[in-house]
């Protein structure tokens, strides 16, 4: 699981985040993300952008398979451990790229723009919908948007540690301001998995997955 970073009104985007990663020495499982997984496997490879790459699974993922990634995080923590990664495996391919995306995006477009869990407890209220809006620009035409974001807490989170709204995809799709022209929505769905908690609490997790293609 990963999730994609934005700031807070302080600025402390890149300081949140490097704490976040120096807390442990590996936070995620190591294993790309499962709806990418069951969305993407069987796409042609081409160009892909991975936004809040974290530790690099799903980049390496895809780069497994052929596509040409660039890969994005704001924690340098974060991509030194992908870097490492990847070079552990011998992919030497990927374009790891340190951005704060509420301020910088990469550039180019790409055949897949991947944002698998954007979530931060310190971003601002509409940063979300304008990064994904970058992201719908980064798009090629034929290529494709993927969006996977939690729909609520785990079952077993009974006090949710912090305020956060989980966008429905109605919303997300609103927030994008798609031409229905010039973009197919393929896949909008709800996703439920079994979810293991931090002290082995056994539960289950929903997740929003919007799939969209340009024309």
């Amino acid at each position: 699981m990963t999730e994609t970073h934005t700031h807070n009104a302080d600025g402390n985007t890149v300081e949140f985040w490097e704490n976040f990663y120096q807390e442990r020495e590996q936070v995620w499982s190591g294993s790309p993300n499962f709806l990418l997984v069951r969305e993407i496997a069987s796409a042609q490879a081409g160009s892909a952008l991975d936004l809040g790459c974290a530790e690099g699974a799903d980049a390496i993922w895809l780069a497994e398979r052929g596509w040409r990634v660039t890969a994005v995080d704001v924690s340098e923590t974060a991509l030194n451990r992908a870097r490492a990664r990847a070079a552990e495996q011998d992919i030497t391919d990927i374009d790891w790229q340190r951005h704060d995306l509420a301020n910088t995006f990469p550039t180019g477009q790409f055949d897949l723009v991947t944002a698998q869990y954007l979530h931060s407890p310190v971003a601002q209220a509409d940063e979300r919908e304008q990064i994904l809006r970058h992201a719908a620009e980064a798009v090629t035409p034929g290529g494709q948007l993927l969006i996977v974001g939690h729909a609520e807490w785990p079952s077993w989170v009974t006090v949710p540690p912090h305020d956060v709204h989980f966008p429905t995809t109605t919303e997300v799709l609103a927030g994008l301001h798609l031409d229905p022209t010039e973009w197919t929505v393929e896949v909008d769905g709800l996703a439920e998995r079994e979810y293991t908690g931090p002290e082995g609490q056994p539960g289950v997790r929903k997740d929003n997955v919007l799939r969209i293609r340009r024309h």
